[in-house]
């Protein structure tokens, strides 16, 4: 017999394998623990030990964790995880491990998940998404210049004629996308269908008057099947998209909603709602950075990843997520980066110069609240949206194009609401 115990998941002489799942966390340990204490009980639980020493016959599969890496400055800690640990395309499984009981272990008073490295033959088990940023140009043909979104306001509370009215002023302002918000799916004053219905045929008659390509993010979040059944009708309608809120409905859900679309040619929108819930506390909790890997790995084409500290959320580290969102990873498509919460058109050219055009930027009280209404302040974004990418000053720009835009730089100037 052999016993097995905390030490036996540290190890800080090791170099992590080529097939191994690397994390890096965060970690304060309890007042009573050591680092080399918290950091191998870290590596233990979450992969196969336990608080009581073992005695185990005969040989089993080595499924350890290694605590590998400590840094007392920082407080972070690596981790790496056999590759025969996990089962492949299950990102339930994966995130019951490295995200899962050590949450809430007695032996830390903090730990955060905040980054990945994800080896080839795991990355490479899920699909990755079918478009990715390619969207600007096989939906769109936007060119340079980043797509833009709008959410009908107030998000909920619109009659289905009312919002699809909203989707077509801002469709003839030059807005591409209409977008249903996180908690708008199928209530009895702006039922699923109908909305989906009436808003394609306002995009239609948009289409036909502006020459360019417009859709709809309509949202499909919804429990089990019904949501497979809401991605099958927005296909059976002929829209592009489909939105899905990824952290509240579950990356399992978010796996089948990615298989679904496939068979339809459909990308994907995730909604974050929920995702503060666990990345907004800076010392526990799962950093945004790992929730957009994971949603990049399960198949969605777009992922809101904050302003870049302009809009009206808490900061987050939005340029080096999209960085990561960009990068090559073992051949699976990148991951189209949407600008949100707060946004309005003096805010435009800022937020292009930190993160670049190769994004989306999505306004909903910057276009709605325009003073002359929802076309003028679609005018308007799109307007500051050709200036930033053209590199002309928005005043000059809207000086000489774009009477909408002056309007809404009088109103809102360059400030940042909160």
């Amino acid at each position: 017999m052999a016993g097995i115990t905390y030490e036996d998941f540290l190890d800080l002489e090791y170099e992590p394998a080529a097939s191994d799942l690397v994390c890096t966390f965060y970690v304060d340990p309890a007042s009573d623990m050591t680092w080399e204490a918290a950091a191998s009980r870290v590596a233990s639980e979450s992969s196969n030990g336990t608080w009581a020493e073992l005695q185990v016959d005969g040989s089993i599969t080595d499924l350890s964790a290694t605590a590998c890496g400590i840094d007392e400055d920082s407080g972070h800690v690596t981790v790496a995880y056999p590759d025969e640990l996990f089962e492949g395309g299950s990102m339930p499984q994966i995130l019951s491990c490295i995200a899962g009981n050590i949450m809430g272990m007695k032996a830390v008073d903090g730990i955060r998940l905040l980054d990945c490295e994800w080896p080839e033959k795991l990355a490479t088990s899920f699909p990755g998404p079918q478009f990715g940023t390619s969207v600007r140009n096989e939906i769109f043909d936007a060119g340079d210049r980043p797509i833009t979104a709008t959410v009908p306001k107030p998000k909920v509370g619109l009659s289905t004629d009312q919002h699809a009215q909203v989707g077509y002023d801002a469709w003839t302002g030059g807005i591409d996308l209409l977008k249903d918000d996180e908690n708008l799916t199928d209530q009895s004053f702006n039922p699923f269908e109908d909305r989906l219905t009436e808003s394609l045929a306002q995009r239609d008659r948009a289409e036909d008057e502006t020459g360019e390509k417009k859709s709809y993010l309509l949202n499909v979040t919804a429990p089990g099947t019904e949501m497979l059944d809401r991605v099958d009708m927005a296909a059976e309608h002929g829209c592009e998209y489909v939105m899905v809120d990824v952290v509240t409905c579950g990356w399992a859900a978010v796996q089948q909603v990615r298989e679904r679309c496939e068979d339809h040619g459909l990308a994907i929108h995730a909604h974050r709602a929920m995702h503060a819930a666990f990345d907004r506390v800076p010392t526990q909790g799962v950093s945004m950075r790992v929730i957009a890997q994971v949603a990049r790995l399960c198949g969605v084409d777009h992922i809101h990843t904050g302003t870049a500290d302009l809009g009206k959320l808490a900061n987050e580290d939005t340029v080096g997520i999209n960085d990561w969102l960009y990068s090559d990873l073992y051949g699976l498509h990148d991951v189209l980066p949407m600008a949100s919460g707060g946004l309005h058109p003096g805010l435009v050219p800022e937020l292009v110069e930190r993160t670049g055009t190769n994004i989306g930027i999505q306004a909903g009280g910057g276009i709605h609240g325009h003073p002359d209404g929802t076309h003028a302040g679609a005018k308007a974004l799109r307007a500051a949206v050709e200036a930033a990418t053209e590199g002309v000053p928005i005043d000059e720009y809207a000086a000489e194009h774009s009477p909408e835009l002056e309007v809404a730089l009088e109103k809102w100037g360059t400030e940042t609401p909160r």
